[in-house]
């Protein structure tokens, strides 16, 4: 009984395209739990998503809804736009830390001081993915990566951005949470804040953003079991999980 219950069926929500993510990569995790919380929603087919510059920019690929692609850290500016003229559908931002957390950190803060009825989904690595494992703003202090190669150093380097914290500080802004995707039980709580945040969009209650802690095993040097770990024992102490606005923390 055991085993039946935990073998798990593709929701509508995915398609069948194979991979393109590095083995024990996370991001298929978050477009799985993304896709259940559409299909159970009801709203797979009046949902627009818009796909950002990095790793997750093929995201159209597997999430079986309609998507736009925007230019690097436009995707809020997209979104905006699209539910402004098309306020009966869904729309939501798939984007990296790299596209987010970088150049795209102004447009995310100002959609939230906006109260932008979108849904963002943030997915942090901690590193720049696609271009070859170079610092992002969210690499913790000590990170080793191609452009930090004996880790970063705060005092040369700056600290690390949390956007949680940021975000949350925004009066437009109605539920602001972070969750990981490193074991089961905190994977359960990913599912739950994503269907939270597509539920104050569903409300009409305002901007939701949703960030998720993610591995990238091939930039970090690490084998997927590892990358896993680092990111509850590197990762968690500088991006405390929990909900910051609209939720218990």
């Amino acid at each position: 009984m055991i085993a039946e219950a935990c073998v798990y069926e593709r929701p509508v929500g995915l398609t069948a395209a194979p991979t393109h993510y590095c083995p024990g990569c996370t991001h298929g995790i978050a477009h799985r739990l993304t896709a259940e919380v559409l299909e159970e929603l009801g709203i797979l087919g009046c949902t627009i998503g818009v796909a950002s510059v990095g790793c997750s920019v093929f995201a159209y690929n597997y999430i079986a809804c309609d998507f736009v692609g925007a230019a690097h850290g436009r995707a809020p500016a997209v979104a905006t736009g699209l539910k402004r003229v098309l306020p009966d559908r869904i729309i939501f931002t798939y984007q990296g830390d790299g596209d987010l957390a970088s150049i795209g950190l102004g447009e995310v803060l100002h959609a939230a001081a906006r109260g932008e009825l979108i849904t963002v989904l943030f997915i942090n690595n901690a590193i720049y993915g696609m271009t070859g494992g170079q610092m992002a703003p969210t690499s913790p202090a000590g990170m080793v990566t191609t452009s930090s190669p004996g880790g970063r150093d705060p005092q040369l380097m700056g600290h690390p951005v949390r956007v949680c914290e940021l975000v949350a500080q925004m009066d437009g802004a109605v539920y602001v949470a972070r969750r990981s995707l490193h074991n089961p039980a905190e994977i359960r709580k990913a599912k739950k804040a994503l269907r939270t945040a597509f539920e104050c969009q569903l409300a009409g209650r305002g901007f939701a953003l949703v960030e998720l802690l993610s591995t990238c095993p091939t930039n970090w040097g690490m084998t997927p079991v590892d990358a896993l770990r680092w990111v509850e024992e590197r990762m968690i102490p500088v991006f405390p999980l929990g909900e910051f606005k609209g939720g218990e923390r």
